[in-house]
């Protein structure tokens, strides 16, 4: 089998990933001719939209040969509002190709990106792309990777010079009579940058160094362990729109880039996620796998663990540009497309589950928009858009209450709505609009406080609860526990009460979710003869938001981290804006004529704040702002909101509402 290399191709917006992209499946002979961004001709923009607007919205996968290698590209959005699509598509893939422009250098989602890498212990690869433009600085570039960044970023022009087969790194044979045998076994003398920060690291490889006796393959192994171990990160510069430096990066990756078929076990139990979901006219939903273990074909069937249901496969598929390819079976490390889950959700793990690495949070959805359709008759038209629309990105969260004909999704940012209003239209035929956006507040308790309900009347129902709730640590979510034994209430009653718990915490007093609390079933009662399952259901709603009320509920506000810098005549004005936003701030740092400032404002304060630094600087000052938590807020400088739908405190209304006596209100 060929190298299989499951890569990812990151940058922030307008950086050129895309184009690069392009040319990547230029120089492979995959197509012709290259697409273009901005006259919507990119191979690898599906939607309309993303052709309209000359910007990614959806991570798009294809594949491509080279060599002896079959690489899974995906190419991401760079746009901080689709910043999930990157979340997940990072999450499977094994190394990234990191997109800097060399003349707007290290740009707000940059640093978002490179964290998230960073914290995966993803191997990097930094191409310093627009070499060819006005203003373009490189070098420049290159030691703000290494000063911001790491410190093991490492030039790799010198990678592939000339035309024979680009397999190694360039060290020259030592020429002395001493010298025998073939050249792979001769001694070489190191005339290569790369080679000596090579045996920096190690001593052996060090010692080697001076004694003149290191050959070739020594250093060659150690490179690809180092890369795969995030201890050297390659850097190459050169030009996405002209094709300059894409050979040498596609040499580079095949030689560096680890083999997900040395990864997996073919062998072993099937384990796999699904890290992307789309719907597809004639196919229904196409669940996107990375899988890890074992190996999947046609008509098997698979669990899935996080749903427990058991789904047969119809077709597997991989992506060929805007073609599909039935391919009929996935093995091990590779990334495939199954048709026929039609309930998976994104997230999901198949199989055995094991040896999936664990996921890392790059997008937080601060805001909600309020949907309305152009005609009240078509709102159950919209909420299964909505709700097909939430399947691909759960971070939409969907919020319909048919009572109050109110439809409210969570985004993260303007452009997110714009597109969704636009693929709402295009996709789905309905015109509908958002509201202005507002922040999505959260709730914790202020202090300790019980919870009590017995649901006992009207028969046949049983099932009384008691909580002890308390304040949690920042950032915790929920924490729940039980110290009730069986003869109490049987287990089996119980595990329905901890499956209620994350429903129940939806909407707190304040109308927000609550988060950051310790939960403790510390009492209550089943019964042998009258208690139903769905009792418990009931009760522990109502039981939560008594207790929430006892302890009373503090608001909490979205926090976002930033660091600004621009021209120092305009600090005054700025760190005016800043505290003007309830922000707080360092100590500006100045350099050259440019302050840098950091700190913390709410997201509250500050959703149109990038258009305004932009007008103050004329758009020569740069801002990165990244969600950094919740942070106690004065209830006057927040916002509660009413409870949708019928509030469990209700009790009578309640109790019919779940039992479907009524519906919701």
């Amino acid at each position: 089998m060929n190298k299989i290399i499951n890569l990812g191709i990151v940058a922030h917006v307008d950086a050129g990933k895309t184009t690069l992209t392009e040319q990547l499946l230029l120089s492979a002979g995959e197509i012709r001719q290259a697409g273009n961004v901005d006259n919507g001709t990119a191979h690898t923009d599906f939607m309309e939209i993303e052709r309209k607007r000359g910007i990614s919205v959806k991570a798009a996968s294809t594949v491509l040969s080279w060599k002896d290698c079959d690489i899974n590209l995906i190419d991401t959005p760079g746009h901080t509002d689709f910043a999930a699509e990157v979340e997940r598509s990072v999450w499977v893939v094994d190394c990234a190709v990191f997109v800097i422009s060399a003349v707007e250098g290290i740009e707000a989602q940059t640093e978002v990106i490179w964290k998230a890498l960073k914290n995966l212990k993803k191997p990097v690869i930094f191409f310093i792309n627009k070499t060819d433009r006005a203003g373009a600085n490189p070098e420049k570039i290159f030691e703000d990777i290494k000063s911001r960044f790491t410190k093991n970023a490492e030039f790799f022009d010198d990678f592939c010079r000339d035309e024979r087969p680009r397999s190694s790194v360039e060290i020259k044979p030592v020429l002395d009579d001493k010298s025998t045998g073939d050249r792979e076994d001769r001694p070489y003398e190191i005339n290569n940058k790369i080679a000596e920060s090579v045996c920096e690291k190690s001593d052996v490889l060090l010692e080697k160094y001076f004694d003149g006796t290191i050959i070739k393959q020594e250093i060659e192994d150690e490179l690809i362990k180092q890369f795969a171990n995030c201890e050297i990160y390659p850097v190459l510069k050169g030009s996405a729109i002209s094709g300059k430096g894409v050979p040498e990066l596609l040499d580079l990756l095949c030689f560096i880039c680890p083999d997900a078929n040395l990864a997996g076990d073919s062998n072993g139990e099937v384990s796999g996620v699904i890290f992307k979901i789309e719907h597809n006219k004639q196919s229904g939903r196409l669940a996107h796998v990375r899988l890890y273990s074992g190996k999947v074909k046609n008509r098997d069937v698979i669990h899935n663990k996080s749903s427990g249901l058991d789904e047969k496969i119809v077709q597997i598929r991989k992506n060929k540009l805007q073609k599909t390819i039935d391919t009929g079976f996935l093995t091990a490390g590779d990334i495939g497309i199954i048709c026929g889950f039609s309930n998976a959700k994104l997230g999901d793990i198949l199989g055995a589950g094991k040896n999936i690495p664990p996921s890392y949070k790059i997008a937080a959805p601060l805001l909600r928009s309020k949907i309305t359709p152009d005609n009240e008759s078509k709102y159950p038209e919209l909420v299964a858009a909505i709700s097909e629309l939430s399947a691909e990105d759960p971070l939409l969260e969907m919020h319909w209450e048919q009572g109050e004909r109110e439809l409210v999704v969570n985004v993260t940012g303007l452009i997110q709505i714009e597109i969704l209003e636009n693929i709402i239209a295009e996709r789905f035929n309905i015109d509908a609009k958002f509201s202005k956006p507002s922040v999505i507040y959260k709730e914790t308790p202020s202090n300790p406080g019980y919870g009590f309900e017995a649901y006992t009347m009207p028969k046949p129902c049983w099932a009384v609860i008691k909580f002890f709730i308390e304040p949690g640590e920042r950032g915790s979510g929920y924490i729940y526990k039980s110290t009730v034994g069986d003869n109490k209430i049987l287990y089996r009653y119980q595990s329905q009460i901890e499956q209620a718990i994350p429903d129940s915490l939806k909407q707190g007093p304040l109308g927000w979710n609550v988060t950051d609390l310790k939960i403790t079933l510390v009492d209550g009662e089943s019964h042998f003869l009258h208690t139903h399952p769905l009792d418990f259901i009931v009760t522990t709603p109502m039981a939560m938001m008594r207790g929430l009320v006892d302890c009373g509920t503090n608001l909490l506000e979205p926090m976002l981290d930033f660091r600004i810098t621009a021209d120092e005549s305009l600090s005054n004005k700025i760190i005016g804006e800043i505290i003007s936003m309830r922000g707080m701030f360092d100590s500006p740092l100045i350099i050259n004529g440019r302050f840098t400032i950091e700190g913390r404002y709410p997201a509250s304060t500050s959703i149109d704040f990038p258009v305004r630094l932009a007008s103050i600087t004329s758009g020569r000052g740069t801002l990165a702002a990244s969600f950094s938590g919740y942070e106690p807020c004065p209830l006057e400088l927040g916002a509660t909101t009413p409870y949708r739908g019928i509030n469990p405190l209700d009790r009578a209304k309640y109790i019919l509402y779940i039992r479907g006596a009524i519906q919701g209100m």
